[in-house]
């Protein structure tokens, strides 16, 4: 299929500069960005006039539990630890196959309402959220979740045959967390990574608790340990990152790791706040996820950006602390390269048709006195007009093209009668 949009504004990402004219998609691919065209000399299935409106890369959502919408309001009055240990884990283990289906369609759906074209998902039955991503049209990147309750045996046969099944889905290698992982089965981590020159990625300093732990059994960080025993030989990085001491935000650095922080989770939770003013100082790579929406409990993209600004405003006491334009590239660029997504990660000619249309008619984002920032500081999901993946528009002006949402509520709620209770 081939789209054409014009009378357009279009924020590509590859700078902070707005570009009015239009765009065109062949297929899953952009094949034009740039000026008004005023008689093209071809033809399009479908022709969009955006009248003014912003197009820009989708929003990534780099580290989440998408099928944890079962667990939203569950949960809310425990910490990290007994969150997991008394609310989530008795839970998770009643989830059937079938469950994480539908739940994950439920986040899919949440999702591109909220202008977000993938995630980074960290969970299990991956064979039913490997059907439910499909079937939406949905571009799914899985994280390996093994920890010592299981999930090693399969990580060599899932990545083999996830990163070989569909182009809307891909695996990489990960593990739950270092305080959920023996040292044996964080050196046969280490051994998959050299044998496939794999990233790995985890869960990291998310608490204080985890950090001393962490020490008590091994006498170092959790980043030290991994980078130790050989786990980022060949890149990755971890999820949450509050209690980065200097020596870990320079292993990150030297590596070229990800750092990929959770605002709303961790203030939830009480685990603290991500020292993002420091990354972005360090020269870090960053990127932003949601985490499930058991521990947030929104999937929206758009409050993590608004809170990862401000937070950093408020830990230095500075107003100016971080550039909201570099926010928004971390919610976007950054996502998809941490993902590994090299071709989703700005709006050019050769790109993934990958495009969110952000409606500059709400209130939010008026006046236009400066686009990004309105974006950061003022939007919600409500802005968003359109979400395109892979040159397949599935969400636009407020309806589904590949999911049947009054389907998903019902059997969502349906499957909840077996999982409130434990």
């Amino acid at each position: 299929m081939s789209v054409r949009f014009f009378n357009c504004r279009i924020l590509t990402m590859l700078d902070d500069k707005i570009i009015n004219g239009e765009l065109w998609t062949d297929n899953d691919r952009i094949s034009y960005v740039g000026p008004s065209v005023a008689s093209p000399d071809r033809s399009f299935d479908r022709e969009i006039d955006c009248k003014g409106n912003l197009l820009m890369p989708g929003l990534k959502n780099a580290h989440t539990h998408s099928a944890m919408t079962f667990s939203r309001s569950l949960a809310d009055e425990y910490c990290l630890n007994d969150w997991l240990h008394k609310a989530i884990f008795p839970r998770e283990a009643k989830l059937t196959p079938e469950a994480v289906y539908w739940f994950s369609k439920l986040a899919y759906a949440e999702y591109l309402a909220g202008g977000v074209t993938a995630c980074f998902d960290m969970y299990f039955h991956k064979e039913e959220n490997t059907k439910a991503a499909v079937e939406t049209g949905f571009r799914h990147v899985f994280c390996g979740a093994a920890n010592d309750f299981g999930g090693f045996e399969d990580l060599e046969r899932f990545y083999n045959e996830l990163n070989s099944f569909d182009p809307l889905v891909s695996f990489i290698y990960g593990f739950h967390a270092e305080y959920t992982t023996c040292e044996d089965n964080l050196k046969y981590m280490s051994e998959l990574a050299h044998k496939y020159s794999a990233p790995v990625f985890a869960h990291i300093s998310e608490t204080k608790e985890e950090v001393e732990g962490c020490k008590e059994r091994y006498g170092v960080t959790p980043a030290v340990l991994f980078d130790r025993l050989g786990i980022y030989d060949f890149g990755g990085g971890g999820f949450h990152c509050v209690w980065f001491n200097d020596e870990d935000r320079k292993i990150f650095k030297d590596k070229g790791l990800w750092s990929v922080f959770n605002a709303c989770s961790n203030l939830k939770l009480a685990s603290g706040i991500a020292p993002v003013y420091k990354f972005v100082k360090d020269g870090m790579n960053i990127a932003i996820g949601t985490d499930g929406a058991g521990s947030n409990n929104s999937l929206s993209m758009f409050r993590e950006m608004y809170l990862d600004t401000v937070l950093s405003n408020v830990e230095t006491h500075n107003a100016a602390a971080i550039d909201p334009f570099t926010i928004l590239k971390a919610g976007t660029t950054g996502g998809a390269l941490c993902m590994g997504l090299k071709d989703s990660d700005v709006l050019s000619a050769g790109k993934k048709a990958d495009i969110v249309m952000i409606d500059m008619n709400k209130p939010s984002m008026q006046p236009e006195n400066n686009i990004s920032r309105n974006i950061i500081y003022s939007a919600d999901n409500s802005v968003v007009k359109m979400t395109m993946i892979d040159g397949k528009i599935l969400y636009e002006d407020g309806r589904y093209t590949t999911i049947d949402i009054d389907e998903v509520i019902r059997e969502s709620n349906k499957l909840m009668k077996g999982l409130s209770d434990i």
